[in-house]
């Protein structure tokens, strides 16, 4: 399996990245991104592209892939409703137009959030914005489109948030965060879990085409490389 991976410096991409890296079945991650990931392994390649929103400079290295895992994400916090949109909804589409009009036969596999909004009228500007999103995705005719809208994430393995609340969110919950896992499992995932789940719906699929935390839970946990 050969997995194009956005957002790998976030803190969901990193646990993604790990779990692709450990993954006897993924012969090569190719990171994408305006940096390189900043991670080093034999079957991790690093693909600088500066412009999101356009693919052509790059599109003759996107054909032979199997599964695009796009955690890119940004807190809408003192953001506008464009600056929001442009950075979730139209950089997400415009590599997913890219990618599906050279290899429909790829999975196509999206971060989302609890509560995005797939009626499109929510109140909030961003459940607003990424149910808008999601709905353009799940149009493009890929072999498989998955939405995963996971609610709280533990982060393992050393890996951390760029964002400096989250990062300071995480470091006072660290003690709690193990306790809610156990005790509301079906709400609270842990980055390996996610990783795990992203394969896993590659690989065999998954009943339903939008996965909250629920449903993401049991196919990290369940998962195991062949």
């Amino acid at each position: 399996m050969r997995v194009l991976l956005f957002g790998a410096t976030g803190m969901v991409g990193q646990g993604v990245l790990r779990e692709c890296l450990q993954a006897a079945d993924v012969e090569q991650v190719i990171a994408i991104g305006r940096t390189p990931s900043g991670q080093r392994h034999p079957r991790l390649r690093d693909l600088v592209h500066a412009d999101l929103l356009n693919y052509a400079a790059v599109a003759t290295q996107l054909g032979d892939i199997d599964a695009c895992f796009f955690c890119i994400g940004v807190t809408s916090s003192r953001m506008s409703e464009a600056d929001y949109t442009r950075v979730t909804h139209d950089m997400t589409l415009a590599a997913a137009n890219a990618l599906v009009a050279n290899n429909p036969r790829m999975v196509f596999v999206y971060v989302s959030g609890a509560g995005a909004d797939s009626s499109e009228t929510s109140a909030t500007m961003w459940e607003r914005v990424r149910g808008k999103t999601e709905n353009a995705l799940l149009a493009l005719p890929f072999r498989g489109v998955y939405i995963f809208r996971p609610g709280m994430i533990e982060p393992l393995d050393g890996i951390k948030s760029r964002t400096p609340a989250y990062r300071i969110f995480y470091a006072l919950m660290k003690p709690v965060l193990p306790l809610l896992r156990a005790a509301m499992p079906k709400h609270v995932l842990t980055t390996r879990q996610v990783g795990q789940a992203m394969l896993a719906v590659v690989r065999s699929g998954a009943r339903k085409r939008v996965l909250g935390s629920a449903d993401i839970g049991p196919l990290g946990r369940n998962a195991t490389s062949p």
